[in-house]
């Protein structure tokens, strides 16, 4: 049978057809509090929400309006989910030219009180200087960072407390099975400053506890140290400082498989 017999069998009316495709986007970043002198940095794992105006940018009432969500919004004809993601995310917080990758679709009716809206959810983590010209646009009148420990207890939007759960285990899983640390780090660091980045994600003891980091950077193949190379920033004693060396890594990099 060919495709146009096919065609003329099809029925479209009995299948039911969504009445939205949108596009969500989550991006994280780590942020580092000044430290004391001689102690490892503080730092914290960041989502950029925006907040919902009340009027959508062509001054209609806006859906969810007031509570606090991650940008995206409705895919053009033409475009891709992707491409979408994109486009909303520069239109909506002025953040653009950031790697994103696509992590979900959810799809559960009743998620969107306008009816079975189908979202694809694209994830970015990025070191804050490429989040620093962000300011809320088009029908989003504030943008801002907040904590992941504390994200949750926000009024969120929709179903985007789901989808930044969701979010916060993939982030974790790139920070721990993959080198992305080494984009919220110095060219050559201590074991205490690649310990605090792991440390926003996980507490995990392999991690957590110094001196046993402290005796596992040594075994990590994707890191060297900087010889002959010390420093008093995270410590008043003289501490290595490390690099990354480029190679291919495999999971559960920063411990050993169970």
């Amino acid at each position: 049978m060919s495709n146009e017999q096919a065609l003329k069998q099809y029925d479209a009316a009995k299948y039911r057809t969504p009445d939205g495709y949108t596009s969500d986007i989550a991006v994280f970043t780590i942020l580092s509090e000044k430290a004391e002198a001689f102690k490892p940095p503080v730092m914290d794992l960041k989502i950029m929400l925006i907040q919902r105006s009340m009027m959508d940018s062509e001054g209609r009432p806006n859906m969810e309006a007031g509570k606090w969500a991650l940008p995206g919004g409705f895919v053009d004809p033409e475009e891709s989910a992707y491409q979408s993601a994109q486009r909303e995310l520069r239109e909506e917080t002025g953040v653009d030219h950031i790697h994103l990758e696509h992590f979900g679709v959810y799809d559960t009716p009743g998620r969107d009180p306008r009816g079975w809206i189908i979202s694809n959810a694209h994830y970015a983590i990025v070191p804050e200087h490429e989040l620093s010209h962000r300011q809320a646009r088009d029908d989003a009148s504030e943008v801002e960072l907040f904590s992941v420990s504390e994200v949750l207890e926000l009024d969120l939007a929709f179903d985007h407390a789901k989808i930044i759960q969701d979010a916060i285990s993939v982030i974790r899983k790139k920070l721990l099975e993959t080198t992305v640390a080494k984009a919220f780090l110095p060219e050559e660091f201590t074991y205490s400053e690649l310990q605090a980045v792991l440390l926003t994600v996980t507490n995990d003891s392999a991690i957590a506890l110094d001196a046993a980091f402290a005796r596992k950077i040594k075994s990590l193949p994707f890191i060297e140290e900087a010889e002959g190379k010390k420093t008093t920033r995270t410590s008043k004693k003289p501490t290595q400082l490390y690099r990354f060396v480029n190679m291919e890594v495999n999971n559960s990099i920063y411990h050993a498989k169970k």
